[in-house]
């Protein structure tokens, strides 16, 4: 039987924070998985809870500055291989969410359209990067109150848009990103950034 790291990322259409990936590598079998968007806020939390007794997890995280640096495309590939360069146990084969494969120079890779629906090792990389990264978000709501991150996690939602429209962007919000540069009263906050 083939050992299998699932690997998924989280956050590439966000306004705001990081871009996480994880890779996954079940020790156990884990029941009720499946893609974390298919989740509640709550169910996503227990199954991370009991990912992580069960599993060896990988994340990458690149921060919202370093997306709008290298771009969209790059940032999720150095999420990926920096998740997967964590699992240091031997392992046979690498399923990454979706249709690009970011690890091509890797043999082991490949890709699998809706894999975090299909795949138990993808399905629990989906929740555990997800809840992850909410969770980061809704720390930053703490430190940026005004842009109530914790009701969103950072995507464009229309009481994201009219909290930009009234504070402008953070230090977080990726400015690189089309949905900012287009939202009424941006561009002076974007111009002199």
């Amino acid at each position: 039987m083939s050992i299998t790291v699932g690997v998924d990322e989280v956050g590439r259409g966000a306004w705001a924070g990081p871009v996480v990936a994880a890779a996954v590598l079940l020790l156990n079998k884990v029941e009720g998985l499946k893609d974390s968007k298919k989740l509640s806020r709550s169910q996503r939390q227990y199954l991370s809870d009991i990912i992580k007794n069960n599993a060896i997890i990988g994340y990458g995280w690149i921060e919202a500055k370093e997306v709008d640096d290298i771009g969209l495309t790059a940032a999720v590939g150095r999420a990926i291989r920096l998740a997967v360069t964590q699992i240091k146990v031997p392992f046979d084969e690498i399923i990454i969410d979706g249709n690009f494969n970011y690890l091509i120079d890797d043999k082991r890779s490949r890709v699998v359209v809706r894999a975090d629906s299909t795949v138990s090792e993808v399905s629990a990389a989906s929740i555990v990067a997800k809840v992850a990264r909410d969770n980061f978000m809704i720390k930053e709501s703490i430190k940026f109150p005004e842009y109530q991150f914790d009701k969103h996690v950072g995507y464009g939602t229309a009481l994201h848009a009219e909290l930009l429209k009234l504070h402008g962007p953070s230090s977080i919000h990726r400015l690189s990103f089309k949905p900012l540069r287009g939202l009424y009263g941006l561009k002076n906050f974007l111009t002199a950034a």
